[in-house]
């Protein structure tokens, strides 16, 4: 918690503080971070303890995952194909952190080019589980949420483009939120599919993501996609409870392939709900069963677009000697992508190529806007949605990684809420054995509040974010 970590830079130093994370990072075996950026962030942490700063987030320490840019660090976005480019800038979102007085300690590994439900598609190696250091943390965002988890972070970013925040928040047992599409900027991401994926915080409290979302969300003029957002606050919401709140439980949520401790936790969570005085009712979104095959005909199709840049031309990967123009580019990306990278930039190209635009991308954005109806018909009459984030707990590492359309439906829960553009938190909400499960709260766009207020009423009756791994 950050309230924790003030306490503790109280009693000690925001260097002692920052030093001890930096010790138990050097002995992790979650494999959590691609870079530490040790001397900047200690030189930092001195700075504030000579002259303590003001701003919410003074010499607290965060990790920044690897797909967002930072000045300075290098940013790989956990692929070969990058190694070695150091961003000139900053994201909009870790200048906002900046400038209300974080540190940046270091960047966090991820699926490469955040393509992935597990973190293992990283080239520095897969990041494990602090619950179970055999299983995934879950992805793309999986070292920001295992860091966070693991202790060895406070507070971290991450992105979301089909669940990439909350997948992991639910695997690792915190708090993740997926904000609505154009409410932080995306200016300094590394785009994979620009129309789906927003930057969100992963955090141990629900207090802890609104603070952070308080500091990064608003509009950016560098960002087109950037909504006249102002002044958002979140706090005030977290103290009013949930009582005469209505609830809506898609009946699509609970269907086959849900691991049964899944259903027990949610459905005793949609109880402890109605016990602080929500009404329930049952709603329907019709087009959940089109919304895995929409995302990723939409998704893939982008990134073939936009990962078309990476030809380490002008920076990053460059191997041998040069030779003619379609030699170069087609060796370097053969070497700098890895497997699910390519197949997602094959099958991307192939939808977009002549004669199948039709056929694939634009029915693909015919049922985006489907999905999105279903949750703009479905939240006319409640205040909130909820269900499970992930169908289910952490699986093992190797365990699906060679069958990506199994990995695939591992999203079936998150992807909806890209498509439509509306947010979306997990926080904790029970166990399977010792691996934790996640509740979805899904709300209306740019009502982070009521889904903040109503993740914060179910975190005050129930222990889940109290528990902490020991593994890690």
């Amino acid at each position: 918690m950050l309230s924790t970590l003030k306490e503790q830079i109280a009693l000690g130093s925001a260097e002692e503080y920052l030093s001890s994370l930096f010790e138990k990072i050097d002995k992790s075996r979650l494999n959590a971070f691609t870079t530490l950026d040790k001397e900047r962030a200690l030189s930092k942490a001195r700075e504030f303890d000579k002259k303590p700063w003001h701003g919410r987030l003074a010499g607290v320490p965060v990790a920044i995952k690897e797909c967002i840019s930072t000045e300075g660090i290098q940013t790989t976005c956990s692929s070969r194909i990058l190694k070695g480019y150091v961003p000139p800038y900053d994201a909009c979102v870790v200048e906002r952190l900046k400038a209300d007085g974080a540190i940046v300690m270091g960047k966090t590994n991820m699926d490469e080019f955040a393509m992935g439900t597990s973190t293992e598609n990283s080239a520095w190696g897969p990041t494990r589980n602090p619950w179970d250091l055999d299983a995934v943390p879950g992805g793309s965002s999986g070292g920001s949420a295992a860091a966070v988890a693991g202790g060895e972070a406070p507070c971290a970013l991450g992105s979301d483009t089909g669940g990439s925040v909350r997948c992991p928040a639910s695997f690792c047992g915190i708090v993740g939120l997926k904000p609505t599409y154009g409410l932080i900027s995306r200016f300094g991401l590394i785009a994979y599919a620009n129309s789906l994926e927003q930057i969100g915080p992963l955090t141990t409290t629900v207090e802890d993501t609104a603070i952070l979302m308080e500091i990064i969300a608003g509009h950016d003029w560098r960002d087109s996609t950037s909504t006249p957002q102002e002044n958002v606050s979140y706090l005030p919401d977290l103290k009013n409870g949930v009582k005469g709140l209505k609830v809506g439980v898609p009946k699509e949520y609970f269907g086959e392939g849900v691991d049964e401790d899944v259903k027990k936790a949610v459905w005793d969570a949609i109880s402890v709900l109605e016990d602080l005085g929500v009404t329930r009712t049952e709603v329907s979104l019709p087009h959940t069963k089109y919304a895995l095959p929409a995302y990723y005909i939409i998704a893939m199709s982008e990134a073939s677009s936009n990962l078309a840049r990476f030809d380490g031309l002008r920076y990053g990967l460059r191997i041998g000697e040069d030779k003619d123009w379609h030699t170069t580019f087609s060796e370097i990306r053969a070497a700098g992508f890895g497997p699910e990278v390519k197949r997602r930039i094959l099958l991307g190209t192939y939808a977009l190529s002549a004669g199948y635009y039709g056929r694939y991308y634009l029915k693909a954005l015919k049922v985006r806007t489907l999905i999105k109806n279903d949750f703009l018909a479905a939240l006319r009459g409640v205040d909130f949605l909820v269900g499970p984030t992930m169908p289910q707990p952490a699986f093992k590492i190797g365990e699906k990684v060679n069958d990506p359309l199994t990995m695939y439906m591992a999203d079936v829960f998150t992807v909806p809420i890209n498509l439509a553009g509306v947010p979306a938190i997990s926080v904790p909400c029970g166990f399977a054995g010792k691996l934790p499960i996640g509740l979805q709260i899904m709300g209306r766009h740019f009502d982070e509040g009521t889904v903040l207020r109503a993740a914060q009423a179910f975190e005050e009756a129930t222990p889940y974010h109290k528990k902490t791994p020991e593994v890690a």
